[in-house]
């Protein structure tokens, strides 16, 4: 199986994905969950929406931005991936354990939705499409969906995203072995890493050996498209009527609305590509491993910006002023324009 986003956040943490917030458990409490110097540590990912600047990481930290950044305390220890704000008092995140907490006061203080570390799979992404349905996707295949706002949850399993030779083979396993289907089922999907609304009511979701796909009814059906890259993507992000998507050593692809072509943009750079924000000028900016940062027009053509030594950058955000601020293995860090 190819490199994957699962694989990339063990690396940076230095420790295994699945168990390593059991073992935090096992030495640490909630109260000592406020550490002075958190915000140095891995943060992989910030949320923003309107006044509200959300940064979530290890240990299930989280950090809210008010002129600084101030470590807030959660209900969980399990470490923290993505961050969703539907306004600017009301928003989620998830980790690993399949861990969603919730939050009604722009993240201030949280509440525990979700904790189920018997799945063994991280949640690595989450969208919301009004106060009450959304969806959280992650490690092989793992979908969960409410309707109510988070107060339930509910499995959903996306076959149709299953390479053709997999739904034959599991049709084959549950005529013979019920059991050994069940377990199977559950390892044969893709990492789902990324979900985001685009173009037409439409979401795309980027995964796993290259998967690429597009629903048009919020998830609850999925086509996969045809695609020329079959390692990990890692994030996608639409500017103006583009959309991008990004992943290992360097490769960054490009298709307009309709998904029809996708055309690969060559970087100065092999590093592996974790996110980007779009800038004035249908500018892409862009964040990586190595600590590369690299600007891409939209003719395509690509600049390196900085390259950051010993930190490995995973999530870049603007705050309601404007100020960009990139985080990774380095914690919370503000961008100067050069």
């Amino acid at each position: 199986m190819s490199f994957s986003m699962l694989r990339f956040i063990s690396f940076l943490s230095v420790a295994s994905i699945f168990n390593s917030s059991a073992i935090l458990a096992q030495e640490t409490t909630l109260e000592q969950q406020i550490q002075p110097l958190a915000a140095h540590s891995l943060v992989l990912d910030i949320a923003q929406y309107g006044e509200t600047l959300v940064a979530v990481g290890e240990r299930g930290h989280a950090f809210v931005f008010d002129t600084k950044w101030q470590q807030v305390n959660t209900p969980t220890l399990a470490q923290l991936t993505k961050a969703f704000f539907i306004s600017e008092d009301k928003g989620w995140a998830v980790g690993h354990d399949a861990t969603i907490i919730h939050t009604l006061d722009g993240g201030l203080t949280w509440q525990l939705q979700m904790q189920a570390p018997e799945i063994e799979k991280p949640f690595l992404d989450l969208l919301f499409f009004d106060e009450d349905n959304g969806i959280a996707i992650g490690a092989y295949g793992l979908f969960y969906r409410t309707l109510d706002g988070g107060i339930n949850w509910k499995s959903e399993y996306h076959q149709e995203l299953l390479f053709e030779e997999d739904v034959a083979y599991l049709e084959e396993l549950k005529a013979e072995d019920e059991a050994l289907y069940l377990s199977e089922r559950n390892s044969l999907l893709p990492h789902f890493n990324r979900v985001l609304p685009i173009a037409n009511d439409r979401l795309i979701m980027v995964g796993e050996l290259g998967l690429v796909a597009v629903s048009s009814d919020r998830g609850i059906h999925w086509q996969k498209q045809d695609f020329p890259y079959e390692g990990s993507l890692f994030n996608a992000v639409t500017v103006d009527n583009r959309v991008y998507v990004m992943g290992l050593r360097g490769h960054l692809f490009e298709s307009n609305e309709d998904l029809a072509l996708w055309q690969e943009i060559s970087l100065p750079v092999d590093s592996t590509i974790n996110a980007g924000i779009p800038l004035e000028g249908a500018v892409l900016r862009i964040v990586g491993n190595a600590g590369v940062i690299i600007d891409v027009t939209e003719k395509g053509d690509a600049q390196l910006v900085e390259q950051r030594q010993g930190e490995n950058l995973v999530a870049i955000a603007k705050d309601s002023t404007g100020v960009l601020w990139i985080s990774g293995n380095k914690g919370l860090i503000k961008l100067v324009q050069k």
